[in-house]
């Protein structure tokens, strides 16, 4: 693989990278919020005993729930990333150092 090729490969790698960190920060965020109100309406639920408040704190878990494995799926992407990442600068460094 040429070195030009090595760059540009990188580069995207990188481009990836950077807006799957951006993307994480935005699920960390959104979690929280889910799980916070997930959390408010099972306590909501326990207190009034009713069905309604038990399906909506039922939902709002299925939802939070859903959210972390979203991002478990963006936490392993940008792994597996980052190991691509440094494959290519160990290529990019050993054609380098010819």
């Amino acid at each position: 693989m040429g070195s030009w090729l090595l760059e540009r490969r990188l580069t995207q790698t990188s481009t990836r990278l950077r807006a799957l960190r951006d993307e994480l920060a935005m699920v960390d965020e959104q979690l929280r919020s889910l799980a916070d109100e997930a959390d408010d309406l099972a306590l909501r639920a326990l207190m009034s005993e009713t069905p309604s408040a038990s399906f909506e704190s039922n939902d709002a878990r299925r939802h939070a729930d859903a959210m972390d494995r979203h991002r478990r799926h963006v936490t392993d992407s940008i792994t597996e990333l980052e190991q691509l990442q440094d494959q290519l600068l160990d290529k990019l460094s050993a054609r380098m150092a010819r």
